[in-house]
């Protein structure tokens, strides 16, 4: 037999490679029937786990967070009342001190002098009025036997009285002279902490003015003040008569809480002193002041500061952590997992925010479980799919212990702290 030409061997190879690949499609045909028959009895994977809170009802307090400045309680300028040359700084700069303090000196000669003349002056008049006095006793008796004239009696007691007001006057010399004396020595007028020297020593001071020579300010406590839009104080008043809202009660109703420029919150509360009873005409704001607690001159005057505040209690609300919630421009939903497992989509109404939660106004019910965590997962699986509820565990802040296991119940309260997300910040998918 001849042998056969090399073009026509691949031609002969076609019928093996079409049977291969037959044998391959077989077995995986086989093998999806297997897989799907695993499937139904029971061996397939298990439902993707999701992280959920259970809704609770309850009365849950508004915060409000407005932005603040940091005033002192009590501020005085020191000023030179005496004209001179300072001759010393008797305080440390940036120091506390007491009222009546000694800060600084100013040339005390002068005023010396003039007070010792003052008072020379007044033992002249004293002298004077005492002889005056003298000469009236001895004319006393002797004008009762006209043995001196009505007139010169009449003559000894007017030098007397004369004698005396000359006194008053030197006396009320005197007195001057000591003020200017004792003005040469600046003292404190109030107590807190003063700051740097406004002139230095060999400065002429006082002349023709008040010289102001440095600051004190009271800074234990402070005041906060801080700004709130007058339409939102209508809009709270109106809820608090239509009785949507109730007012805050019990001893926390005017405590206020300082928020620094990083974000942390300010170890102690203060308290809300009043707020002003006109409207700004040119922004349109009402001013509000807080009183806060300051021992370690934490917080310094002028600055800015956030001030959190509750002014209503929302009833029969509900608290829900910021990313279980999806705003949009629309609408405010949260996915519902029901007793099968299955998820729902379900618009509620936002209130406002209270640290790292939502107030849930109207929307869901109690016992019913809301989607927080797992969002991802759900984004890999068919439409549809059953899920696992498992109780959300809300993330410890850094340097602190995990929280204990267990379900975090909607109304629970946020972490002390927390800062409140933005209202247009988006749910976390």
């Amino acid at each position: 037999m001849s042998a056969m030409p090399p073009s026509s061997r691949p031609l002969a190879r076609i019928p093996s490679a079409l049977a291969v690949a037959s044998l391959v499609i077989v077995l995986a045909a086989c093998g999806k029937k297997d897989a799907a028959q695993a499937a139904a009895a029971g061996g397939g994977m298990p439902p993707p786990e999701v992280g959920v809170v259970t809704v609770q009802l309850g009365d849950v307090g508004l915060t409000t967070e407005l932005p603040g400045r940091v005033e002192p309680v009590r501020i005085a300028e020191v000023r030179a009342r005496a004209a001179g040359i300072l001759q010393k700084r008797l305080f440390r700069e940036g120091s506390d001190v007491k009222a009546g303090q000694a800060l600084f000196q100013i040339d005390a000669a002068p005023y010396n002098a003039a007070y010792q003349s003052a008072q020379a002056s007044q033992a002249r008049a004293e002298a004077t009025l005492s002889q005056a006095s003298a000469t009236v006793e001895r004319y006393k008796p002797l004008v009762e036997v006209n043995a001196i004239s009505r007139q010169d009696y009449v003559n000894a007691e007017a030098a007397q009285k004369q004698a005396a007001a000359d006194l008053a006057v030197a006396r009320a010399s005197v007195q001057t002279a000591k003020i200017n004396l004792d003005y040469s020595r600046v003292t404190a007028p109030i107590s807190g902490r003063i700051g740097r020297a406004l002139v230095t020593e060999g400065a002429l001071v006082g002349q023709g003015e008040a010289t102001q020579l440095a600051v004190i300010q009271q800074i234990d406590p402070v005041y906060v003040n801080f700004t709130q839009s007058a339409s939102d104080v209508m809009k709270l008043r109106d809820a608090l008569q239509s009785g949507r809202l109730k007012r805050a009660s019990g001893a926390e109703a005017a405590s206020v809480r300082i928020v620094m420029e990083d974000g942390s919150e300010y170890a102690r509360a203060g308290r809300l002193l009043f707020s002003d009873l006109s409207v700004d005409p040119s922004t349109g704001q009402i001013t509000l002041r807080a009183e806060v607690p300051n021992p370690g001159g934490q917080l310094l005057p002028g600055l800015y500061v956030r001030v959190r505040m509750e002014q209503a209690q929302a009833a029969n609300a509900i608290l829900l952590p910021q990313q279980a919630v999806t705003r949009t421009a629309d609408s405010d939903t949260v996915t519902i997992v029901g007793a099968d497992g299955k998820l729902s989509k379900r618009p509620v109404k936002i209130g406002s925010s209270k640290g790292s939660n939502w107030v849930v106004l109207d929307g869901l019910k109690v016992g019913e479980q809301v989607m927080v965590d797992g969002f991802q997962k759900m984004q890999m699986v068919p439409p549809g799919t059953p899920v696992k509820a498992v109780p959300w565990k809300a993330p410890a802040p850094a340097g602190s212990a995990a929280p204990a296991p267990g379900a975090a119940p909607a109304t629970g309260a946020p972490k002390e702290g927390a800062a409140a997300a933005p209202a247009s910040a988006p749910a976390r998918q």
